[in-house]
């Protein structure tokens, strides 16, 4: 994982305004989709090579709580396990309540101190001189699914995020097991995490395995509850949120640095990765790749493109390249 490849450019960004448009920049990177069967519809770019797909892996990873133990009081409580939420009021006290029906507290986390990611949250915490909470770091609801799967099986909670603990273990297993890949590179998250490297052809295979696996199976239980409930998963003007409501039966997991996978039941998957890293090009990607998979153009237009700015008006988009159309 060294030595980065020579990928083809997925997204442009193109801006006018003045009777003449221009190429300002481009996005490179890898995407590929895959039929409801797994195998490859559409392959851009070096799927194989391993990448960090960060909070795309934590649905995956629920299912291994699941398997050690965990019993979520609700499927909300199981939602905000495999999320990367905004810091909202509903997000905080969902994950203090988790963390409470496991005889925890907000000082158990391992995830750093952080003030919510929605902006008018974010606000409000700092006009009231609010420090920040590990509670409201975007990956609460996934340390607390962990510390509360360490107390279902019996595990010491201490130490949990060490790659040699046993609920470290069996998520390291599991990730493996459901992109049928072994984890090529264990790394440190940016919530202090271990964070698990797979191939893009491995996470897509993994998500869509959440979404057809048979009812009741921990994959489905995960799945279900992360489509029933997108505002928890994400929250207000995520996309994640915004394309599960817009798109019946998907499944959406975004990642940090570039990162994005869907699945579709009976139809397929889709898993990118932008190789700067940045966030306004995974959208158009994203909905390039879903299209591919059935998805109508209408349903998607929205993140098919998105607007440049100039002045006060629109005078560009960021939109898929040819290597995706």
């Amino acid at each position: 994982m060294s030595a980065w490849p020579g990928n083809p450019v997925l997204v442009e960004v193109r801006r006018g305004g003045l009777g003449t448009e221009v190429l300002e920049s481009v996005h490179r990177g890898a995407l590929v989709v895959l039929g409801a069967d797994g195998s490859p519809l559409l392959e851009v770019g070096d799927v194989a090579r391993p990448v960090l797909p960060r909070s795309s892996n934590k649905p995956v990873q629920a299912t291994a709580l699941l398997a050690a133990g965990w019993r979520p009081r609700n499927d909300r409580e199981l939602a905000i396990g495999a999320a990367s939420h905004n810091g909202e009021d509903g997000h905080v006290e969902l994950v203090a309540s988790l963390l409470s029906a496991s005889g925890l507290g907000p000082d158990d986390l391992g995830c750093p101190p952080a003030l919510p990611q929605h902006e008018a949250t974010r606000a409000q915490w700092l006009v009231a001189g609010r420090a920040p909470e590990r509670l409201a770091m975007n990956c609460s609801g996934k340390h607390a699914a962990m510390l509360s799967a360490c107390v279902a099986a019996g595990w010491p909670t201490a130490g949990y995020l060490e790659r040699d603990h046993p609920l470290q273990q069996a998520i390291e297993a599991r990730l493996g097991q459901a992109s049928g890949e072994p984890v090529a590179a264990v790394v440190t998250d940016g919530c202090g995490a271990p964070q698990h490297a797979l191939s893009l052809t491995g996470l897509a295979r993994g998500v869509l395995s959440l979404v057809q696996a048979p009812s009741g199976t921990p994959g489905r239980l995960v799945a279900d509850a992360m489509r029933a409930h997108p505002w928890l998963v994400a929250g207000t003007g995520r996309e994640d949120t915004d394309l599960m409501g817009a798109v019946p039966g998907l499944l959406v997991k975004g990642g940090a640095d570039g990162v994005h996978v869907a699945a579709l039941p009976g139809a397929g998957a889709v898993a990118l990765k932008l190789d700067d890293g940045g966030e306004r090009g995974r959208t158009p990607a994203l909905a390039a790749g879903l299209q591919r998979l059935g998805v109508p153009a209408g349903t998607l237009s929205r993140w098919l493109t998105t607007p440049v700015s100039g002045g006060e008006g629109v005078v560009g988009d960021i939109r898929a390249a040819d290597a995706l159309r």
